[in-house]
């Protein structure tokens, strides 16, 4: 009898104090239902009807024309070129740098001043810099025209692209590698220790011990890099407008555009597909980093 009664109170207690997490959790939870859950309830609800006045359900029409829309097949396929070529270097090289920067070097701080500046530069300065040196007129090609080298207009040929690429790893990397210093500084330094005096090498523990140590690290750097990836519309946008060449032509122009025009069907279906493939990549980067979580336990 003591004992249920011992196990009632317990369960008292516990009911209680879900119950005041919960009133801590409600206004958060009510702001995201107002502000994502019911707008994005309205998006899938646009994606499926013909149009907003008549409200007829054609399902999934808007979607199969979208497919055939060479607009969105340029567009996704420019903004997927530029996440595959840019993700990468936005991990890997701030964790070069990270790793260099947490060794005895001269100028340690200097430099460290110097990668994170970026992040204290407002958007519209970044974007005058830049025009400033890839201009068709600018300094870049001032300085190639002497040696007898033609004018490239850097921002509308062949290599606006990779410009673009320059832009958001000069803008995000200073950051992504203050992340991975904080994550290399938490790593136990007697294992380090232990490795060196039997004789491993720099390359093997930073192979062997830091970056398993790094995965969640990685794996949250990559989760931001990519969200970054599809916010880069702004830059590109200040410096080539509402339609830009082919190369630089990404889906937030398309959504843009789209809904200059008020064509909020297309729109929604196009937001739908984005939302897909982003949860769908953030799933495989969870995936892959539980794994290898779980590789680094059973080693």
């Amino acid at each position: 009898m003591k004992k249920n009664k011992n196990e009632k109170k317990i369960n008292k207690r516990e009911r209680k104090e879900r119950f005041k997490t919960s009133l801590f959790i409600l206004p958060s939870a009510l702001g995201a239902a107002v502000f994502f859950v019911l707008p994005f309830i309205r998006v899938i609800y646009y994606a499926m009807i013909d149009n907003p006045v008549s409200g007829e359900f054609v399902w999934f029409d808007n979607f199969v024309k979208l497919m055939d829309n060479n607009s969105f097949k340029l567009a996704a396929a420019n903004t997927a070129k530029f996440t595959a070529l840019a993700l990468p270097l936005a991990i890997i090289i701030p964790l070069l740098l990270a790793s260099i920067l947490m060794n005895k070097i001269p100028g340690k701080s200097f430099f460290r001043t110097v990668l994170i500046s970026p992040l204290m530069v407002p958007t519209a300065s970044v974007i005058l810099i830049f025009e400033v040196i890839f201009n068709y007129n600018g300094a870049l090609n001032s300085a190639l025209v002497p040696f007898g080298l033609e004018a490239v207009d850097w921002l509308r040929g062949d290599f606006s692209r990779y410009i673009v690429i320059l832009l958001y790893l000069w803008k995000n990397i200073g950051y992504n590698m203050i992340l991975f210093m904080a994550a290399i500084a938490a790593i136990p330094n007697d294992m380090i220790d232990a490795a060196s005096i039997d004789g491993a090498s720099k390359t093997r523990i930073f192979f062997k011990i830091k970056l398993p140590y790094l995965s969640s690290s990685i794996l949250f750097v990559g989760l931001l890099a990519l969200i970054n990836s599809f916010k880069v519309f702004r830059e590109v946008y200040l410096l080539t407008g509402n339609y830009p060449n082919e190369n630089l032509y990404m889906l937030q122009h398309f959504m843009n555009n789209t809904y200059a025009r008020l064509d909020y069907q297309k729109m929604s279906a196009a937001a739908i597909i984005m939302s897909v493939v982003m949860i769908a990549i953030i799933s495989l980067l969870m995936w892959i980093d539980a794994r290898f979580g779980r590789d680094i336990e059973a080693d």
